[in-house]
């Protein structure tokens, strides 16, 4: 019974994680654009994210375990990454967004992971996860929205 409840701790620590990365990689965002439609929107992301973060540590807790604070290491690569790719294309509307899509597609993708795992967990864990995941798939849905909007006008 322990080791299952250290999976779910486990799991529910890279989603925070994963969290965490997401407001690092949206601060950066805002930090390269001045349009303030973005800016907003950025904030937003921010804004679920912290929930997020702040739901799923409160499970941990729950669990007997620690909440997270820190990033992954993906995390920090993305974050590298969204810098590099700022210092050759500058931060432009359709190269932040291309960037931001990027870092929502892997957010989805360690989601997606955790709704799959055959880790046993409860109900009420599992609906948390799912119903992040269905936020977090609306905010890639209007990245992408306003990318592909970026990519015609140009």
């Amino acid at each position: 019974m322990e080791n299952q409840q250290e999976k779910i701790i486990e799991l529910l620590g890279d989603l925070v994680q994963i969290n965490n990365d997401r407001i690092e990689g949206y601060r950066k965002a805002v930090d390269q654009t001045k349009d303030a439609d973005l800016k907003a929107l950025f904030n937003r992301m921010i804004d679920d994210s912290q929930a997020f973060a702040s739901q799923l540590n409160a499970q941990i807790g729950q669990l007997g375990g620690t909440g997270e604070t820190g990033t992954t290491v993906s995390g920090k690569l993305y974050r590298t990454w969204m810098d590099v790719k700022a210092t050759f294309t500058g931060s432009d509307r359709q190269s932040i967004l291309s960037a931001c899509e990027y870092g929502e597609d892997a957010a989805q993708q360690a989601y997606r992971e955790a709704l799959k795992s055959d880790t046993p967990m409860p109900y009420g864990i599992r609906e948390l996860i799912a119903t992040q995941q269905s936020t977090l798939k609306n905010s890639h849905d209007t990245i992408k929205t306003y990318r592909d909007v970026e990519k015609v006008s140009h």
